[in-house]
């Protein structure tokens, strides 16, 4: 996969952590940044599919009646 050059600013403090965690992982800095925004992106999904999910359990009654097997159309 090609790669793409990002340069971002931070604090001295995020920028010390950063490393000291990627260190702690065994991981180069960019790699670390780069797993860090894949999980962000995922528990973004994640979330969504929850709140859908709790959406139809919500609503599960008045879907149930609404596509129910053998109904009429309108």
């Amino acid at each position: 996969m090609a790669k793409t050059q990002l340069n971002v600013r931070v604090d001295a403090a995020t920028a010390e952590t950063a490393r000291q965690r990627a260190h702690q992982r065994g991981v180069s800095m960019n790699r670390y940044i780069e797993e860090l925004v894949r999980k962000d992106a995922g528990e973004v999904g994640q979330t969504f599919v929850e709140a859908a999910a709790d959406f139809m359990k919500q609503y599960e009654d008045v879907f149930a009646e609404e596509f129910r097997e053998g109904r009429t159309s309108r």
